[in-house]
């Protein structure tokens, strides 16, 4: 049987089992000898069913195949003689001595004949070997233990003892992409067909001269492929891959078989290791004639080679083979340990003035709220100090330019009211909704006054909701209104670029999202319609119900993975359901609202775990995986029946709406601390001789309010690997990065005071345990869940630093306080990189980690190599050099594309699970010693030790710019002198380390916006990273000296010399190689060594000396850290 009809078999045993067909999904087990279901098995035993767990074994085995099978049998029916016995039914006992076990007598006849002396015995648990035997029901258990260990050794059942990783209804699905394939074929293709069958190809009559636009004209369908265009992939004609594939979040929808009433367009493949990458990468168009670019031709070996079954993804989709083992800690336990942890404490009162109808947090700055309220009042609010930074009543900017039902509608009635207020995703602008046709966009750069930006007449009658978005790489405005349309404005001169029509109501919400770099709307009207959008003018692609069929709004959670709606019918019913994407359906529904809501409810989402919803006079919180209320807060009372609810992008704090036309803002212990120290930092500011006049700069203000709470707190809280106790956990963007850096003036030196830590009582460190002798480390990461740390030493030997849940350490976080577990798993076995024939103390050293923290993509000198977290087995390795990679970085969007430099200075875009190099970049004349990716811009940025930085569209791989580093004047490079490069938050901005200076670049024109240069006599920078928020900066020197800059102008705040970390009898050689950030506390860092001569590796080591190379990690925990204000 081929591999594809062997699948086409576990799709039906997935259909017959979701239809609840259990004995028929069993026999096919059986009968295909496939699956062993080990479930079934044990139940089967346990009820002493014996002709059935004989008639199920024979699918996978007989009784004289090999030893494993003959002992797995002869159990079996030794058990069944012993029940017969104990029953004392000595007929049925003879009865199984003759037709069951006599054929074991062949093998071994002596035990034959003392199992037949048993029916002489009154009791066999009279023989000395059975008198253990207990009851019935333990010695079955018993037996079982020992049947699964001969079933798991016996080889007749590798590779069937694990059922394949399918997604729920896959042949349904495929089903589904078959009747689109059938639909786009029509020469008369209905918009909403009716099909009701599946024993004919579909097919759609003529539609009384209406005509359907042509799929072949579908951007979303895809263009149809011409006849032969798909070889089979096997002796099954019919199971070939299809031509496009449509974003999983619209495929899903349009084919859902229960209640779309026309099935939509998804070409995922039917094959080997189907991939989950978008079709732009499955088949790539035609490459442009680039002679930067090497495209594979069609015939080259990389395209000629076969799929094969291997491929990274979220989902870790493997081979039956191998399992996808998720890494401990990663998961909802990182968000929120406990309730307690919700913002809930009231930390401020807020008089408005005017009832709050929106609220938006700003993306960098965690305390900056903007409000809009039910009479056109906007308002930003600083919360940390309580004040109200900006305060605007409504007026139309320009009246002549409105259009003459606005005019005429003023006049008429001139109260107006905020329907929504929203930030760009940058923070530099936000948008204003208004009831009256009008949106107003204003420009807001920190320290500096809010503009007008852009005014639009956007929609006859009420615009209902504003979102921002980045389709095509151009910021724009999406609007939708009471005349039932989405409009998608450009946000820099207020053009129109689209007019999304479809909808038979007034369109209350939009939700703009992309996935596989595919930008798509989602849009909600009153009559309870959702529909989706691509950005063409192709018309909708979905046509849903949401659940109360009026008010609806539409969100992601924060990683962009999980899709929740919440609506209110018009007789006050209340829904938050989460919808399965790949199927277009509700997935669940939280329960526990009021029977009849008083009002429409608002939702919000945070920290990729709870929901929050205000109703009946409270706010109520779900875990989103979890259908019942988590907890309820009523703000100590005063709210109204459905108060507005808005979260900070951290989950720190939580603005709510209240009675008396003001706002509260609840709070976590991190969001105190926040919050006073703000406070401090504003009176401060204000008593300051040295200062201008008191006006508080959100972001500055932000950084030093979270250097003071974290370390205010470190006792309460976990500070992580190598903690510089600093700044709050939370986003930040560097959208204040050029109005800062050109505002800088010399008399700010006063305020701004370079700190230096010289003792180790100014800090805490912690030299982590490691017994393997290595050398130095070469690359530093931590892990996405933040508990635990990776290394790559010097010698192609990994290690993994582990913290464990505890008493001193609650949340398994990594921290400085406590030592965490150098781990290996129970195997012993090292992840080890191929060094084929060099020196890894002389090879590049370079790798990446999966974004779920399950796999590891490694080199030293030798080939790539991919490992398997939880179990260090590798994988598999590919890519032998020469060359040799020096630089990984997996793709944002996709695990299976990996950008990898190479040290003959190309970079190869890499597809893991086909093995097949999608293409070759040429720009560098050097070795590739940085690589990063901006999935906002869909750019990768590349380094080189030739000094140059080269901008590719991900696209079509095409070079952007290029542009080399200015070197200083009097500085001078090492030959082998690294660039690195790291993207800011905003994915606009990115970091560049050299070893003469630090600078910040904007991509889009590569041009530097602020540069950092050592002095003459200071040691050369080793590294640097960002803070996990991309407020601070971290880099090291040579001389084992770490400064902490400010990111936004580069200006250092503190310097840490190697005497407050490094132990006296430490050589003064060994410095930091390597820093890295931890990925969700902005305050903590790590630093990998050199051992600079600790040892000698001409000669044996001692124990005394051995324990010295201990010092090839540190972790520190700064206890203080001065105000940056």
């Amino acid at each position: 049987m081929s591999s594809l009809s062997r699948e086409l078999v576990f799709l039906i045993l997935q259909f017959l089992d979701e239809e609840k067909f259990k004995e028929t999904v069993h026999k096919l087990e059986q009968e295909s000898g496939f699956f062993f279901n080990m479930k079934y098995f044990e139940d089967e035993v346990h009820n002493g069913n014996w002709d059935e767990v004989e008639k199920y074994l024979s699918g996978f085995t007989k009784v004289d195949d090999n030893r494993y099978s003959m002992k797995i049998f002869f159990e079996i029916r030794k058990q069944k003689y012993l029940e017969a016995l104990d029953k004392h039914d000595r007929s049925k006992g003879v009865e199984i001595l003759v037709k069951d076990l006599k054929v074991f007598a062949t093998f071994n006849e002596e035990l034959f004949k003392e199992i037949t002396q048993l029916l002489t015995l009154e009791n066999f648990r009279e023989n000395e070997q059975l008198s253990k035997y207990g009851d019935t029901k333990s010695a079955r258990a018993i037996m079982l233990v020992e049947l699964k260990k001969l079933i798991e050794a016996n080889p007749l059942f590798r590779d069937k003892l694990q059922f394949p990783n399918l997604k729920n209804s896959r042949l349904r699905t495929l089903i589904n992409q078959s009747l689109n394939w059938q639909h786009q074929l029509c020469k008369n293709p209905r918009p909403n067909p009716d099909i009701k069958t599946l024993f004919v190809d579909h097919s759609c009559g003529q539609p009384n001269g209406a005509r359907a636009p042509s799929p072949a004209n579908n951007p979303l369908l895809g263009s149809l492929p011409k006849a032969g265009a798909f070889p089979p992939l096997g002796a099954h004609g019919p199971f070939q891959p299809a031509p496009a594939q449509v974003p999983a979040p619209l495929a899903g929808w349009m084919s859902n078989p229960s209640t779309v009433t026309h099935p939509g367009v998804s070409g995922a493949a039917i094959g080997l290791g189907a991939s989950s990458m978008p079709a732009a990468l499955k088949h790539p168009r035609t490459p442009p004639s680039n002679p930067s670019v090497d495209y594979p031709s069609a015939d080259s070996e990389h395209v000629a080679k076969r799929t094969r079954p291997m491929g990274i993804s979220d989902e870790v989709n493997l081979p039956v083979n191998v399992l996808p083992v998720p890494f401990q800690g990663h998961g909802h336990s990182q968000a929120f340990g406990a309730p307690d942890d919700l913002p809930r404490a009231v930390a401020r009162i807020l008089n408005q003035g005017s009832s709050p109808m929106s609220m938006d947090f700003h993306p960098v700055q965690q305390s900056l709220l903007l409000v809009g309220t039910n009479v056109g009042d906007i308002a930003l609010w600083e919360v940390g100090s309580r004040e109200r930074l900006v305060s605007k009543n409504f007026k139309v900017w320009d009246l002549s330019a409105c259009s003459m039902p606005l005019q005429a509608a003023l006049v008429k009635d001139p109260a107006v009211s905020v329907n929504r207020v929203i930030w760009s995703p940058d923070g530099s602008l936000f948008g204003v909704a208004y009831s009256r046709h009008i949106v107003q966009i204003y420009s807001y750069h920190v320290g500096e006054e809010v503009r007008q930006h852009l005014e639009i007449d956007a929609h006859t009658g009420g615009v209902n909701d504003i979102a921002f978005s980045h389709p095509n790489k151009q910021l724009c405005v999406i609007t939708c209104g009471d005349d039932k349309a989405i409009k998608v404005w450009d946000a820099t001169n207020g053009t129109k670029q689209y007019t999304f029509e479809g909808h038979e109501a007034p369109v209350y919400s939009v939700c703009p999202h992309y996935k596989e770099n595919i930008q798509f709307i989602f849009s909600t009207a009153v009559d309870g319609k959702i529909k989706a959008w691509l950005y063409d003018n192709m018309g909708s692609r979905v046509d849903y119900e949401a659940p109360g069929r009026w008010c609806t709004t539409m969100a992601y959670s924060a990683d962009g993975t999980r899709l929740f709606s919440c609506g209110t019918s018009k007789e006050g019913e209340s829904y938050i359901v989460e919808w399965n994407e790949s199927e277009g359906a509700v997935k669940r529904t939280y329960q526990g609202f009021r029977k009849r809501s008083l009002g429409v409810v608002q939702f919000d989402t945070t920290k990729n775990r709870y929901l929050a919803a205000g109703d009946d006079f409270s706010i109520k919180f779900w875990d989103m995986d979890n259908v019942q209320p988590l907890t309820s807060f009523d703000a100590d009372g005063g709210l109204p029946a459905s108060p507005r609810i808005r979260f900070n992008k951290d989950g720190s704090l939580l603005a709510v709406s209240t009675n008396d036309n003001g706002l509260k803002i609840l709070a976590n212990s991190d969001g105190m601390r926040l919050l006073r120290t703000l406070e401090n930092l504003s009176y401060d500011a204000s008593r300051s001789a040295e200062a201008p006049k008191p006006t508080i700069n959100p972001i500055s203000a932000a950084a030093a309010a979270a250097a003071a709470a974290t370390s205010a707190g470190l006792a309460e809280r976990s500070a992580s690997v190598t903690a510089i106790a600093g700044m709050n956990g939370g986003a930040r963007n560097m959208v204040d990065v050029k109005p800062r850096i050109t505002e800088e003036s010399s008399d700010k030196s006063k305020i701004w005071k370079l700190t230096e830590i010289n003792e180790p009582s100014q800090c805490r460190s912690l030299r982590l345990p490691e017994n393997l002798r290595v050398t130095k480390i070469s690359r530093l990461i931590f892990t996405n869940s933040g508990n635990a740390i990776l290394a790559l030493a010097s010698n192609a030997i990994h290690l993994l630093w582990k913290w464990q849940r505890s008493d001193r350490n609650s949340n398994g976080k990594a921290t400085a306080s406590v030592s965490p577990q150098l781990w290996q798993p129970p195997s012993g076995i090292l992840m080890t990189n191929d060094v084929a024939d060099t020196n890894p103390e002389e090879a590049v050293p370079c790798f990446a980690l999966s974004k779920n923290d399950s796999y590891v993509m490694s080199a030293s000198g030798g080939k790539i190599s991919l490992f398997n977290m939880m179990t260090f087995k590798t994988m598999a390795t590919f890519m032998p050099p020469p060359p040799a990679a020096t630089f990984l970085a997996f793709h944002p969007q996709d695990n299976n594309i990996i950008a990898i430099g190479m040290d003959d200075s190309t970079i190869q875009i890499y597809n893991v699970r086909v093995d097949e190099v999608k293409s070759k970049l040429k720009g560098h004349s050097k070795r590739i010693t940085g690589l990063a990716f901006s999935h906002a811009l869909n750019v990768l940025i590349s380094s080189g030790a030739d000094s140059q930085l080269c901008v590719w569209n991900t696209d079509g791989w095409e070079k952007q710019k290029s542009r080399f580093l200015q070197v200083p004047a009097g500085r001078t490079p090492t030959a082998l002198s690294d660039t690195r490069v790291q993207f800011h938050q905003d994915q606009i901005h990115f970091l560049v380390v050299h070893e003469t200076q630090l600078a910040i670049y904007e991509t889009t024109k590569l041009d530097y916006i602020k540069q950092w240069v050592p002095r003459d006599s200071s040691a050369p920078i080793t590294y640097a990273t960002f803070s996990c928020d991309s407020q601070l900066v971290y880099a090291s020197f040579s001389d084992a000296s770490v400064c902490v800059f400010i990111a936004a102008g580069l200006r250092l705040r503190c310097r840490i010399n190697p005497n407050a970390y490094l132990p006296s009898s430490v050589s003064s050689n060994v410095h930091p190689l390597v820093i890295a950030a931890h990925p969700s506390e902005p305050n903590e860092f790590a630093l990998g060594l050199s051992d600079g001569g600790v040892h000698d590796q001409n000669k044996p080591r001692d124990d005394k000396m051995a324990n010295k190379s201990m010092n090839s990690f540190i972790c520190l925990a700064l206890d203080t850290l001065p105000n940056l204000a």
